[in-house]
């Protein structure tokens, strides 16, 4: 799921070095990307973040399970959060573009129509190259995470922080609240928040679904990954030697590309995401193909995707 909390968090709170790189080595790498992501550039550097729907190691059982669905029941994996992390090499700040998962794309190694998210079925390397294709921006660097991991992840920093203005629920994902109020959310909470595409308010005593769908989910993951990001910076501030139990916490629930060196992209993104990361979603239009109910990119797109190729500057936040 929204993973981009637990590798922004890791990434930009590495403040003891020397302690933390023994559990650099315990992250899983992914091989073979290589071929797939794009060479470096002189302007920018931007990792794909990607939360898998992956159930593997999710106990139907169990109290913390979360309402996520057994492995059995869901056909293939795809990837539920799809975001781009964009950094200035010339040290402007960092941005954090959303991909909707509806976007109607052409898969890049199978040449088919669909969805964005439904790429990675065929691994993550084609979702790279199809991000890459269809929406022109380089790829240099891959990262992922699944449910169990997002949970993991949230709960290694004490959770985190979400307002409501009015009372909210979504009960395909057993989000519940009950009352208007802050409430640090947990790790089964966040998930629920964060995975929350019929999203709905108490308004005058009736419930309002946001019609927004994975639009609406959009704007509150990214708001729950500045709020998370300043959470983990503060959490490691507090308690400098808490950088090794977060970079723990990351081993074995956090894959990356075999080529991320995980400190140096920490030293080179802690000093410009402690403002928060810049939010861009991609301008798109709804449109209905073959029978599906999708989204194309609308017409000014180009003037957020341009930035994140690092061939213009930076357009104002539509996040």
């Amino acid at each position: 799921m929204l993973f981009t909390i637990g590798f922004v968090a890791i990434l930009t709170t590495v403040g003891v070095i020397s302690a933390a790189n023994h559990q650099v080595e315990g992250i899983e790498r992914i091989p073979a990307l290589k071929s797939a992501l794009s060479p470096s550039s002189a302007n920018v550097e931007n990792f794909l973040l990607v939360g898998s729907d992956s159930r593997e190691g999710a106990d139907p059982t169990a109290p913390d399970y979360g309402g996520i669905g057994p492995a059995a029941g869901v056909g293939g994996h795809r990837s539920d959060t799809i975001m781009v992390l964009r950094r200035d090499r010339n040290g402007g700040p960092a941005a954090l573009l959303s991909i909707p998962r509806d976007l109607w794309v052409t898969n890049a190694v199978s040449g088919q129509q669909g969805r964005v998210n439904s790429a990675y079925q065929d691994g993550p390397a084609a979702l790279i190259q199809t991000v890459q294709l269809s929406l022109g921006i380089p790829i240099h660097h891959y990262v992922e995470i699944d449910f169990q991991g997002f949970k993991t992840l949230v709960d290694s920093i004490g959770g985190v922080q979400v307002c409501f203005a009015m009372p909210a629920r979504d009960e395909h994902t057993g989000l519940n609240i009950t009352a208007p109020g802050c409430y640090v959310l947990d790790g089964i909470q966040s998930l629920a928040y964060a995975r929350s595409r019929y999203y709905e308010t108490l308004e005058n005593g009736q419930w309002v679904r946001d019609g927004t769908s994975d639009l609406g989910r959009i704007k509150r993951q990214q708001l729950f990954v500045n709020t998370a990001l300043q959470a983990a910076i503060a959490s490691i501030k507090g308690n400098p030697f808490r950088t090794g139990e977060l970079l723990a916490a990351g081993s074995g629930v956090v894959r990356l590309d075999d080529g991320l060196d995980v400190l140096g992209a920490a030293g080179a993104l802690r000093d410009v995401v402690g403002g928060g990361l810049q939010p861009y979603s991609l301008p798109v239009v709804p449109r209905t193909v073959d029978g599906n109910a999708v989204l194309l990119l609308g017409d000014t797109a180009n003037v957020v995707l341009d930035y994140f190729k690092g061939v213009a500057g930076s357009p104002p936040p539509v996040g």
